[in-house]
């Protein structure tokens, strides 16, 4: 197939494509600058030069392409429209990447016992409300002949094989540990937050693109750990003196900004991927966070 990824130069998106060309698919990715380009170009991947904001080449390039996916932006609704209209009637399969962010609770490091699977009603926070309502707005386009999936994955660690190789979670504390002297959480830290890695999340957007599978959402994850576990296995890997401590909330926006403190790392984010995996057979096979952080941030140390 030929696949058309906005965000191939980034974390997921990247990891993606790389995946794709290693499987003989062909793959042309957005970029906006000639070192992207020239990136891409030693990945195997076809760069197209431009914005999400540029429409028309959007759409030239999904009107190209066997299938779309869409990484670059969770939140960049023009972009998405421009791919889906070019797509109406083709039944061709287009994928957005999105977040399970979307059901963040901003709890301040208490915990919550909600738990949601594709099936759960969301009724997100108000920062996240335009991000649900452009996941329905994709799955409407499942009426007009469109494959419409959304992927909404949790915290996402690994490293990744594209252009871009770190996440944003696991290196933003992993980075504040060491200015700090000490990994930490928010307030209890008992908040949840379920995790998958890069490696398994691409396999699940692979499964999608070489399926016959109905439009859908789609949650991914492996396990879960409380941020406090995650602060605690960060300062163990990075050998850190005394032992992971607690911030406030103001601490929290200080180090990683209002977004990041309340609907990251003070929240309960707990989800599970039923539908990938009966649905589409997808079955995690990468090593667990906790042992990834041991080991990755270790070596690094």
């Amino acid at each position: 197939m030929r696949i058309f990824i906005t965000g191939a130069t980034g974390y997921i998106g990247g990891t993606l494509a790389n995946r794709l060309v290693a499987a003989g698919h062909e793959v042309a990715g957005l970029v906006r600058s000639d070192d992207g380009a020239r990136a891409l170009e030693r990945l195997g991947i076809e760069p197209i030069h431009g914005t999400l904001d540029d429409g028309p080449l959007l759409a030239e390039q999904a009107r190209a392409a066997d299938a779309v996916v869409s990484a670059a932006h969770a939140d960049h609704r023009s972009s998405v429209e421009s791919l889906l209209r070019a797509l109406h009637g083709t039944g061709k399969i287009f994928v957005h990447t999105s977040g399970a962010g979307i059901v963040a609770d901003c709890a301040g490091g208490e915990a919550s016992d909600a738990v949601y699977d594709e099936g759960t009603p969301v009724h997100p926070l108000p920062l996240r409300l335009a991000r649900v309502q452009l996941i329905d707005a994709i799955l409407a386009a499942n009426a007009e002949d469109v494959r419409a999936h959304v992927v909404a994955p949790p915290m996402v660690y690994g490293t990744g094989t594209g252009v871009h190789r770190d996440s944003m979670q696991i290196p933003m504390m992993a980075r504040d540990a060491r200015a700090q002297g000490a990994a930490r959480y928010v307030g209890a830290g008992a908040n949840r937050w379920s995790h998958v890695h890069v490696e398994d999340l691409a396999s699940l957007y692979v499964r999608i693109l070489e399926s016959d599978a109905p439009g859908a959402l789609h949650y991914a994850e492996l396990g879960e750990s409380s941020m406090r576990d995650i602060a605690n296995a960060i300062h163990r890997a990075l050998d850190l003196p005394g032992q992971a401590c607690s911030m406030t909330i103001a601490q929290a926006v200080e180090a990683h900004g209002e977004v990041m403190a309340n609907y990251s790392f003070g929240s309960n984010c707990r989800v599970r991927a039923r539908r990938a995996r009966e649905s589409l057979g997808w079955s995690p096979q990468q090593e667990g966070l906790m042992a990834w952080i041991d080991r990755e941030l270790g070596a690094a140390r």
